[in-house]
C-alpha cells in the first residue's frame, strides 16, 4: 500500500507540474487523476534506491 501511495504522490507532482490536458479534464485534480492512471497501468512505478519511486508513463494503448 505505501508503494502505491508513494507512487500516486509521485505522479501527481508531475502532473501539476507538466499540467497536460488530461489534468484540465479532471479539473486539475492531479492525485485522483494520479490514482486512475496507476491502477489503471497508465504509468508504472518502480523503487528507485536513492530517489524514492520513479513514474513512468507507459504510452502504449491497450
Amino acid at each position: 500500500m505505501y508503494e502505491i501511495t508513494s507512487a500516486a504522490s509521485r505522479r501527481a507532482y508531475q502532473l501539476s507540474k507538466l499540467q497536460p490536458y488530461e489534468l484540465e479534464e479532471n479539473y486539475g485534480k492531479a492525485v485522483s487523476l494520479a490514482a486512475r492512471q496507476i491502477f489503471s497501468e497508465q504509468v508504472r512505478f518502480k523503487l528507485v534506491e536513492d530517489d524514492g519511486f520513479e513514474v513512468i508513463p507507459d504510452f502504449k494503448t491497450k
